[in-house]
């Protein structure tokens, strides 16, 4: 039978201080402290061929994205427990449909909400357009959460016939176009 025998970070006192020091500077980096927030959104666009739609979902923090929407509403703002739900779905779709503009071929397109939901950390909501058979080229306006943060990051992933495209834009950069080609 193998006895463990307990480990103690002080055990010598000749190294004491130092281990001592080494323990609070990884207690430090990991509590948050010294931990600098990213300020990023994610949006991500899919052409579903089959049945001639593209399918938009929209990933950004749940604090930063309600701290956006007090300022702009006298409404409670809660999107995790919402007491209605009704004004919270109005007030994310609103938001987004301001800061993200996409046209396809071209043309300006007209997102249609979906809906929202909690995952893990953020609040990802839902669009779709309809009536869009194929995609020669593709214009992405996203400013989400610029207004919040100067430090605002757009991370926005394109994906037609299957082909993913990517690309990361910084407060105040705004525009991805998008090219099959």
């Amino acid at each position: 039978m193998i006895q463990l025998k307990p480990i103690s970070i002080l055990k010598n006192k000749k190294h004491s201080l130092s281990r001592l020091t080494l323990l609070f500077t990884i207690l430090f980096i990991f509590s948050g402290a010294a931990h600098h927030p990213i300020y990023v959104s994610v949006t991500e666009i899919e052409h579903n061929a089959k049945e001639n739609t593209l399918e938009i979902s929209c990933k950004i923090f749940t604090g930063d994205f309600e701290a956006v929407l007090r300022k702009n509403s006298q409404l409670k703002i809660d999107l995790l427990a919402p007491k209605d739900k009704k004004a919270m779905n109005a007030l994310v779709s609103n938001y987004i449909l301001q800061h993200l503009k996409i046209k396809v071929n071209e043309k300006p397109v007209t997102l249609t909400f979906i809906g929202y939901e909690q995952n893990e950390e953020t609040i990802q909501s839902y669009f779709e357009v309809d009536d869009v058979k194929s995609v020669k080229s593709m214009e992405v306006q996203d400013n989400i959460l610029y207004e919040y943060k100067s430090e605002q990051i757009s991370i926005i992933h394109v994906i037609v016939d299957g082909k993913r495209k990517s690309t990361k834009l910084n407060n105040p950069e705004d525009t991805f176009k998008y090219n099959p080609l």
